[in-house]
């Protein structure tokens, strides 16, 4: 059992005790007394409500309950001090049931609503006579309806910020896989561009110079194999969001940037005030164009975010070119300690709203890749993804 949970039963145990004790001594001090007393005693329960709210409305309805039945001459009292007095220590349970109402279920919280009123009503028909009784009644029908109208307004004001948040999610994920679109686009262009090129070349001298020929072939299939397989990485996880696209979102038909770029990003960044170590290992060589340009975007967002948020001066770009995967690794020794949630549990000191992590998170997942973001346990902060690469591209296939 930890700490916490002992505590809280801890807590639960002495309210139970306080009960008997304000019950045990009731002839010894008025209906007042005891219903403060009762009221105050709930104070112990505060570790049971957030764990078990239902218990700890339970526990307050009862002690409440026994502390008004055995408060003897509570009825002689005056008008004032008879609501005051013997069910002063309900006003404890109406505040747990507003805190029921807020966060529980709905059909719980009817549940609850429906007991306590009873309860309450049957209490004080007992025990209140005359005018006390319609008092009283409607005293208690008025707080315990206050309390579940602002539990009420609790819920609702929690549930309209999760829907703003949802869509904020939803609109933030549309609008990335939308610029991941258009960025495709630049990469088919690109790659159909040099196809062109390369078909023409071939057409010219395919009588004068085969050789010269057939490179422009084996050129045409290796980059037409390769845009092939980008797209069918890239496509079968887009989903189509075509409407609201206008014409002025449209890019140009310029190269989408890549890992060759990552020296001229690190001095764009390097003129923002914080110097890049941009570090290169493994066997370089070109890499498909979607992960090309989705390993560029990966470090460009995460130095945008060393820049905003690190507080730092330096950090490290570590580029591994492996056999099988592209390792890409930003490491600052910065803050490391503001972080957001995407709401898929991703944290990071991303941009204010956490939408850059999310734009990292949908781009390795497009690609099939692993992202790890957060704080460094020696400090600073650390974004890795590693990316899948395709298997290298066989030999041109034979002539029939």
């Amino acid at each position: 059992m930890t700490t916490t949970k002992a505590v809280a039963w801890a807590g639960g145990a002495s309210y139970l005790l306080v009960v008997g004790l304000l019950v045990g001594g009731a002839s010894q001090a008025s209906g007042t007394v005891h219903g403060v007393g009762a009221l105050l005693a709930v104070s112990l329960l505060a570790g049971v409500v957030p764990r078990m709210p239902l218990l700890a409305w339970a526990m307050a309805l009862f002690g409440s309950t026994a502390v008004v039945a055995g408060t003897p001459g509570s009825v002689h009292e005056s008008l004032a001090a008879s609501y005051q007095g013997q069910f002063l220590s309900y006003l404890a349970v109406d505040l747990l049931l507003g805190f029921i109402v807020a966060t529980r279920a709905r059909r719980a919280s009817i549940v609850a609503v429906a007991v306590s009123f009873a309860v309450q009503l049957l209490v004080i028909g007992v025990f209140a006579h005359g005018d006390n009784l319609t008092v009283n009644g409607l005293i208690a029908l008025l707080a315990m309806a206050a309390s579940c109208i602002a539990g009420l307004l609790r819920r609702e004001r929690r549930e309209h910020a999760v829907a703003l948040r949802s869509q904020e999610v939803a609109e933030a994920v549309t609008a990335e896989r939308l610029r991941i679109a258009r960025e495709l686009h630049d990469m088919v262009a690109h790659s159909i561009g040099i196809i062109a090129i390369q078909a023409g070349v071939g057409s010219r001298v395919i009588q004068t110079q085969p050789a010269e020929a057939r490179e422009a072939l084996r050129a045409i299939e290796a980059t037409s194999r390769e845009t092939l397989s980008g797209l069918r990485r890239t496509l079968v996880s887009l989903r189509r969001t075509e409407r609201g696209v206008t014409a002025s979102e449209q890019s140009s038909l310029a190269p989408a940037p890549g890992l060759a770029d990552i020296e001229r990003l690190a001095a764009a960044t390097a003129d923002a005030g914080v110097r890049v170590d941009v570090r290169r290992s493994g066997n370089q060589r070109p890499l498909p164009a979607d992960i090309d340009l989705s390993a560029y975007r990966i470090v460009q967002e995460a130095l945008t975010n060393v820049v905003r948020h690190a507080g730092t001066g330096r950090c490290r770009v570590a580029i591994d070119y492996g056999d099988e995967e592209l390792s890409v690794e930003v490491v600052d020794d910065g803050r490391g300690t503001t972080v957001v949630d995407d709401g898929r549990g991703t944290t990071g000191h991303g941009s204010a709203n956490g939408f850059g992590i999310i734009g990292m998170r949908e781009r390795v997942s497009l690609l099939g890749g692993r992202l790890s973001v957060g704080p460094r346990p020696e400090g600073g902060f650390r974004v890795a993804a590693r990316l899948p690469l395709p298997a290298p591209l066989g030999v041109p296939v034979e002539a029939r």
